[in-house]
């Protein structure tokens, strides 16, 4: 019997998981994946730079869907044997029996401590924030006072949740508010909350607020906890590209084909079919053509290379989706000027954070990543250096964007100094990257984003999934959850495709929030 001929648009998390589900379960499919970088992963991927390594965005490996779970540790089994940092700090891990070991082995997931925290008044919180004792001693006695009748008044007075910032005030009250998620959001979406639709919030931080935070202080949730609250995740010994890359692999010894700059320029349809699509390599033009289609390339980009007639209406949608970009800034470093005054041990007796979120109005940087502490391998000297990441988020060709290497590294070094974090003579060497469309934002022609769904639903042989190729702000693991669901429906043959664009909402497919980031 012939083949099906599968074209998959994107090599990231979600492409990858469709490629190899679809070679792992059948026989009747010949697929290939279209790239148009030269890297592997997507934003999953990991930079390499002398010796350390990038996770660029930060991917806490954590699912409460199994399969998800399975799919991973399938590809990089879990450790049998301490790391090096738990080795040198005598550190006790739930280790797997039969595990590798991560001293030796390199295909291994560590088992990691979660500890996220935000960065405000030139103090520590709790990420989320927590009601303890710390809290209102950094907040102070008037700030705690305030915020506690703030709180009681979005108790008794709920606004309409037509906004973002509607959303979190009824959660947490309208000075909690203002000192933590206002500015902070504001600098990742370049929007105020007020403009923003609720439902970023709800994806993002569901079942959340002082409520859910104090019954799991008191042990009140009965087993259940909320995602951003989860102690533990797993993480490739090298960072989350190293898993992908290890996919794409076992992707290629299945007879999968990929294909690296190859860049969709062009998807040629007829009636209400993909026929194929045209790819830019090098500068001249390849034709592919396919019986079925997997894209996770963005919808705004999806739309406009379909190469025919096409609605004006669902063309104006589909250019005024809108996308936040993405900067880091990766500087090494002797040593930072911050103290560990948590009980967990560190190398160096560094702060133990995996993320820092910035909350302070006064810099533009959004969050900082510790690399040293999402893996010791990810750190050429993890004893003798500090190797961060400073996220930034904004607009492609706005004047961050456009800034020189050396611009862009000098004003992130000086925003770490104003803030107490770094001495500039500590820098010894910084490395920047750039991401376009890192995340798909919630505002603009978004509100009208079911008609352009319906419309591409259209076209039998098309499946769209991840984050871009579903334009929303889904974590890795619902990501490859969108192609799981695809796999099912091109082995049943089932034409609906409801079960995949509802991954991550509240209609027909809905589970409790899982994070990876």
């Amino acid at each position: 019997m012939k083949k099906q001929k599968v074209v998959i648009i994107g090599a990231g998390p979600a492409g990858l998981t469709a490629g190899y589900e679809l070679l792992k379960q059948s026989k009747k499919y010949e697929v290939t994946i279209l790239e148009e970088t030269k890297e592997i992963g997507g934003i999953s991927r990991t930079v390499r730079y002398k010796g350390n390594r990038m996770d660029i965005g930060g991917h806490r490996f954590f699912s409460k869907d199994q399969d998800v779970m399975n799919f991973w540790t399938e590809i990089m089994p879990l450790q049998g044997k301490p790391s090096y940092d738990d080795k040198k700090l005598h550190r006790e891990k739930p280790l797997k029996e039969g595990g590798p070991d991560p001293e030796k082995e390199d295909r291994v997931m560590l088992i990691r401590h979660r500890v996220s925290r935000i960065y405000y008044l030139k103090k520590f919180f709790d990420y989320p924030i927590s009601m303890k004792k710390e809290t209102f001693q950094n907040m102070g006695l008037k700030r705690t006072f305030v915020s506690g009748c703030s709180y009681l008044k979005s108790m008794a007075v709920k606004k309409k949740e037509d906004s973002l910032e509607n959303f979190y005030i009824n959660r947490f009250g309208k000075k909690l508010y203002s000192m933590f998620f206002e500015g902070y959001t504001e600098k990742l979406w370049g929007r105020h909350p007020s403009e923003i639709s609720a439902d970023w919030g709800a994806q993002r931080v569901k079942g959340l607020s002082i409520t859910a935070v104090l019954k799991d202080m008191l042990h009140l949730n009965k087993g259940k906890k909320e995602t951003s609250l989860i102690e533990e995740f797993i993480y490739p010994k090298y960072g989350p590209g190293q898993l992908w890359e290890t996919v794409a692999e076992e992707f290629e010894k299945m007879g999968g084909t990929l294909e690296k700059n190859h860049k969709v320029i062009k998807i040629n349809f007829k009636d209400n079919k993909i026929t194929s699509v045209i790819c830019d390599v090098n500068g001249e033009e390849k034709i592919i053509k396919g019986d079925i289609f997997i894209s996770s390339m963005p919808l705004k980009d999806l739309v406009e290379d379909l190469n025919g007639e096409v609605p004006k209406k669902i063309k104006q949608i589909a250019t005024g989706l809108p996308y936040r970009d993405f900067v880091t800034v990766g500087l090494l470093v002797k040593k930072l000027d911050l103290k560990n005054e948590t009980k967990i041990k560190t190398l160096s007796n560094i702060v133990p954070d995996c993320w820092i979120y910035v909350q302070e109005p006064d810099v533009k940087l959004g969050r900082i990543q510790i690399f040293n502490n999402w893996s010791p391998y990810m750190v050429n000297k993890p004893e003798d250096t500090v190797w961060i990441g400073l996220e930034y988020f904004c607009n492609e060709n706005d004047n961050f964007w456009n800034m020189s290497d050396k611009e862009c590294i000098n004003f992130a070094t000086k925003e770490l100094v104003s803030m107490g974090i770094i001495k500039e003579k500590d820098v010894l060497d910084s490395h920047r990257e750039k991401v376009k469309k890192a995340y798909p934002a919630y505002f603009d022609t978004y509100s009208e984003i079911d008609k352009l769904v319906k419309y591409l639903n259209k076209f039998d042989n098309l499946y769209c999934v991840g984050r871009n190729g579903q334009h929303r702000y889904n974590n890795m693991d619902h990501s490859m959850v969108t192609s799981f669901e695809t796999v099912k429906n091109i082995l049943s043959g089932t034409k609906n495709k409801d079960n995949i664009w509802n991954v991550n909402t509240d209609k027909e497919y809905h589970e409790e929030k899982k994070e990876t980031n």
